[in-house]
């Protein structure tokens, strides 16, 4: 999914001419990789959201089973997730105007975009922690097990959202 290059093909006549304004063209790419960014963040977390639904829904599942002792270990991974999503819809999409003290370069905005491509990695991964649990409700395998797993999983993507956070704002390492 390559949401960046999608944008930079939408440019339309009249973005092709403003690009000749000097200064306009570096200007509309920072834009365009802003949006990027912005749109790929949506686009992962409106897929966690659809995640979070079907994990909220494991909650009847494990009370219909009678596990009601997993049901707060399983809330916890719901409210993990729910986090994520928030921060992921408020995080910061580079965006620095004329006056603002942290300027944010292509070359930042480009490491963002990389950090956010990482986390849409992690969609993949909770889903399949997500049809473990529900596998292993069926199965009557080690519930605590599989809850811990998706836990950890969670908790990658939050270090990762963290480490884009520092990037933003220049006082960690990038990548």
């Amino acid at each position: 999914m390559d949401i960046k290059g999608k944008i930079s093909s939408s440019v339309g006549k009249f973005e092709e001419l403003a690009g000749k304004i000097p200064g306009y063209k570096g200007y509309k790419q920072k834009e365009l990789r802003r949006e990027a960014d912005k749109l790929l963040r949506t686009t992962i977390a409106n897929q966690l959201s659809d995640l979070r639904m079907k994990l909220s829904g494991l909650q009847l599942d494990f009370m219909s089973a009678g596990k009601l002792y997993l049901v707060d270990d399983l809330e916890r991974a719901v409210g993990k997730l729910q986090i994520l999503i928030d921060r992921l819809k408020t995080a910061s999409y580079g965006y620095a105007g004329l006056f603002d003290a942290v300027k944010v370069k292509e070359d930042e905005l480009d490491a963002l975009y990389d950090y956010d491509h990482q986390l849409l990695g992690f969609v993949p991964r909770v889903e399949e922690g997500i049809n473990n649990i529900a596998t292993t409700l069926k199965e009557g395998g080690d519930l605590g097990v599989a809850i811990a797993a998706l836990v950890t999983v969670l908790q990658e993507m939050d270090t990762v959202l963290n480490h884009r956070q520092e990037a933003i704002l220049g006082t960690g390492e990038t990548q």
